[in-house]
């Protein structure tokens, strides 16, 4: 598998993977998504996870000066449980730590179990109590923080 700028020609095949609203929304705080706002994302930069030529996974790295954050992860869902999820986590934060902030952090909303078992999985841990708090100062929800 191959992380790769991200292809703004994928971006309907990326709008196309949440299976619900609800999922939309734990993936990137919106209700609808749609290819239009796919490709416009330029917060960060972008990547697709690709498995022998075809895109599995999405992911984007939000740099600034002191840290990088890993953000808006998604996996095609008819590729899910296979460990796709993992390997695009690794191979971002392996991109992360390239940039040498010293942190490298990842949130997920507080009901998306399943992301929490992946970060978890690639190495990432929480963080304590009270740095929670603070990072989830000013956010829509109370988002679970974690590093790697």
């Amino acid at each position: 598998m191959d992380l790769i700028g991200f292809d703004t020609a994928d971006a309907a095949t990326v709008a196309g993977w949440p299976v619900s609203p609800e999922e939309t929304f734990r993936w990137c705080g919106q209700r609808d998504v749609t290819p239009e706002l796919v490709a416009g994302w330029d917060e960060g930069q972008a990547f697709g996870l690709v498995d022998d030529g075809v895109l599995v996974g999405y992911g984007e790295l939000w740099v600034d000066d002191d840290e990088v954050e890993i953000a808006r992860l998604i996996v095609d869902p008819a590729r899910r449980r296979q460990g796709l999820g993992r390997a695009l986590v690794a191979r971002l934060a392996e991109r992360a730590r390239a940039y040498d902030t010293g942190t490298v952090f990842l949130r997920v909303h507080p009901d998306n179990d399943s992301a929490v078992r992946v970060y978890l999985a690639a190495g990432f841990r929480f963080v304590d109590d009270a740095t929670a708090v603070e990072w989830n100062e000013g956010q829509p929800v109370m988002y679970r923080w974690l590093v790697g």
